[in-house]
């Protein structure tokens, strides 16, 4: 399958999150824009003849030099074609060549296939936040980015 990443603005964001069916609850453009709002971030989507088929967003954290992969997901119909790794790719790349040193982001428990796709992509998990019944505890995971060699 052939796509596209680019950068997306909120009304996109939303348009896929709202298919996202590990989001619950209803979300808003609101939700993006006052989160994104006087921070330096990067939105993406991917898309493919037009239809948007997934997103990834994240801003620098409080520490600077450390980005928060705060959301993202990937249309059921078009999960299991690279999709979700090519935006974390694109992301950790803005984020080596913005200077951050790191990047993280939270998972659940309940979302194991999260978990696993961030430690084939070199994450490690450095903090589990208990909230609620086990799976809803916080699984918080960092990934240090190196410096990409000159040649």
């Amino acid at each position: 399958m052939k796509y596209q990443i680019r950068e997306a603005s909120p009304s996109e964001l939303l348009w896929v999150h709202e298919r996202i069916p590990e989001f619950p609850g209803k979300a808003s453009l609101e939700f993006y824009t006052e989160r994104l709002k006087d921070r330096l971030h990067l939105a993406l989507v991917a898309e493919n003849d037009g239809e948007l088929l997934g997103f990834k967003v994240g801003y620098q954290d409080n520490v600077p030099d450390t980005f928060y992969s705060w959301m993202g997901g990937v249309r059921p119909e078009f999960r299991e074609h690279g999709i979700a790794d090519a935006l974390a790719a694109y992301q950790e790349n803005w984020a080596r060549e913005k200077g951050f040193k790191a990047v993280f982001f939270k998972t659940r428990n309940r979302f194991p296939a999260m978990i696993s796709f961030g430690l084939s992509r070199g994450f490690k998990i450095i903090k589990i936040i208990p909230k609620g019944g086990v799976e809803d505890y916080r699984v918080v995971m960092r990934k240090e980015l190196l410096a990409m060699e000159k040649c």
